[in-house]
């Protein structure tokens, strides 16, 4: 008996092992629309519209459009935010594997914020932020920073990291509000920034309450069409998405006769649910979008 109850203990721990190692490295924690990750796919390029609980993965390139926000969770706990009109590649995330988590992420336009909870601060990682030409080595902190086509900008909210540009030796910066910069390629002396201009700085990445963002857990959603035809169904849904916007078509039953319903789902409440129909309405093919809980 000792020995099927050591056999099945065993099991146990191996199908344990497998579930952690197959978690995932990145998942979409919450979207302001629209916004898209751009994946390599055989055969090209495809353009998906981002959605709560998506998996990312290395090689993937999300973007936001005007007034766009996202929330990126990694696998050890970090939070990654990114603001309006950007991009950014993951190049590389590999998920914790000897307790090590490694991701190297490139800040190609926009503003970006990595900030980790107290839970998380002391698990292991090795983290590199790129930001056009200056790259910036993390270990646990919270930073915020922008790239501009002739500017970019790090700076250190909490915590030590290491940053500079190709070339140039890195500096170390270990106080709060401390920030790097560089214009039209030339480096500039490390400065502090006064607390209402990082104040400033910091929500172009936050995701506002009330304004239209999906969330994981999100019980809300807005119906975008309810229509007799699949096709019909189709050419809202492919405009929708294509527009950066996470629609779902759900066949269902109005009386006898089969509908088919476009919705966006996973608002976190009526607020956003009835901001995000507002933002909707009369665009893509939408005419009167209903929200319901």
């Amino acid at each position: 008996m000792k020995h099927l109850f050591g056999i099945l203990f065993a099991a146990l721990l191996a199908v344990a092992a497998q579930h952690a190692v197959a978690a995932p490295a990145a998942v979409v924690e919450g979207v302001q629309m629209p916004a898209w990750v751009e994946r390599a796919v055989t055969g090209g390029i495809r353009r998906i519209p981002l959605a709560p609980g998506m998996e990312l993965r290395g090689g993937d390139e999300v973007k936001t459009g005007a007034g766009s926000r996202i929330y990126i969770k990694l696998a050890e706990g970090s939070l990654v935010k990114l603001g309006e009109n950007a991009s950014l590649k993951l190049l590389d995330l590999q998920p914790e594997r000897g307790g090590l988590f490694r991701a190297a992420l490139n800040v190609l336009e926009g503003a970006f914020r990595f900030t980790t909870d107290i839970l998380a601060k002391e698990r292991r990682r090795e983290v590199s932020i790129r930001v056009a030409t200056v790259t910036a080595g993390i270990r646990g902190t919270d930073l915020w920073g922008k790239s501009m086509p002739e500017r970019q900008i790090v700076c250190l909210i909490e915590g030590k990291i290491e940053v500079g540009a190709e070339g140039e030796a890195p500096v170390t910066m270990d106080q709060a509000r401390q920030f790097y910069q560089r214009e039209q390629g030339q480096t500039k002396p490390v400065g502090f920034v006064e607390p209402t201009q990082l104040a400033q700085w910091a929500q172009e990445t936050e995701i506002e309450d009330g304004q239209g963002a999906a969330r994981r857990g999100g019980k809300w959603r807005v119906t975008l069409a309810s229509v007799s035809t699949q096709s019909e169904a189709l050419a809202i849904y492919d405009q929708v998405r294509t527009a950066g916007y996470a629609a779902e078509i759900h066949p269902a039953k109005a009386g006898e006769k089969r509908i088919y319903v476009v919705r966006i789902s996973r608002l976190p409440t009526k607020a956003d649910a009835e901001a995000l129909a507002a933002q909707l309405r009369g665009k893509h093919g939408v005419e009167e979008p209903k929200v319901s809980g």
